[in-house]
């Protein structure tokens, strides 16, 4: 196992012992000036080492030494070490202003209606100097389709980290997903899409090519247009031979045209989802 020396360990090897004193800032904020007391008199030296920060400088002793706020700018563990005839040094820890901005991810993009856990969210506060924030905070989720809220939740910010999962709504359209923390707030999109047809339901007639057979407007359990491009699957017997036709869903209809001059049965399917089976006779 390695042994790190302290920093004030390595300068007093060099020559030095200590009589005056210092005493660490507490509840340093990000960005905020802070001081260090120290007792005894003379001339020292100051040297301050945190996150992106190595400063030296010279101080005067007995007297409190001030930390500009931007020399503490970023979250995190420093140490300043105080040099005269002596060396002595102090630790504390820099931790993030309030919040100031807020990152948002929302998953998916596109989801089908009625799904449950479909729709999962994170939220990451910063504070202006894009230091995580870890204090504890409460992040407010909400899911809403126009006017109708769908899901709403406040979530306490854990290692400053909020995150939510919720089912998706029952009608297709735009989903918008919200994340709020005090005045901030984030939005994002979801688009709720139809899912698998429900009650496919298909009638036929016979034509000077055939058959031609369509569905009625094709829904989902929930009442939603299945999208256009969605694949409808005719499979029809006749004559002891069986053939398959994919036909694209258009403006809520699948049409098909099935070559078959004797008896026919035609059936239908999309997805798992199977339809009503039509029989038709000779022409």
């Amino acid at each position: 196992m390695r042994h790190v020396i302290p920093i004030c360990e390595v300068l007093c090897f060099l020559g030095v012992t200590a009589p005056q004193e210092i005493r660490a800032p507490q509840e340093v904020v990000a960005g905020e000036e802070a001081s260090i007391p120290t007792t005894g008199s003379g001339k020292a030296t100051l040297y301050l080492f945190g996150p992106g920060v190595s400063d030296k400088r010279d101080v005067s002793l007995g007297d409190d030494i001030r930390l500009p706020g931007a020399d503490l700018q970023n979250a995190g563990q420093y140490f300043a070490v105080v040099c005269s005839s002596a060396c002595r040094s102090a630790s504390f820890f820099v931790s993030a202003a309030k919040p100031s901005s807020l990152t948002f991810m929302a998953h998916p993009s596109r989801v089908p209606v009625a799904e449950g856990d479909a729709i999962s969210g994170v939220a990451i506060p910063f504070d202006k100097y894009r230091n995580l924030v870890l204090s504890p905070e409460t992040v407010s989720f909400r899911l809403s389709a126009g006017k109708s809220s769908i899901f709403s939740r406040s979530v306490p910010a854990a290692d400053g980290i909020a995150w939510f999962r919720a089912a998706s709504g029952k009608s297709a359209g735009t989903l918008q997903v919200t994340a709020s923390l005090n005045d901030l707030e984030m939005l994002r999109a979801v688009q709720q899409v139809a899912s698998e047809p429900c009650n496919l339901r298909i009638t036929g007639e016979r034509n000077a090519k055939g058959i031609l057979v369509r569905t009625e407007p094709v829904h989902d359990c929930a009442g939603n247009p299945v999208p256009d491009g969605t694949i409808v699957t005719f499979t029809a017997t006749a004559d002891g031979e069986k053939s398959t036709v994919d036909a694209p869903i258009k403006q809520d209809i699948a049409r098909a045209q099935i070559a078959a001059s004797g008896l026919a049965v035609i059936s239908a399917a999309s997805g798992v989802v199977m339809g009503n089976e039509l029989r038709l006779g000779v022409r």
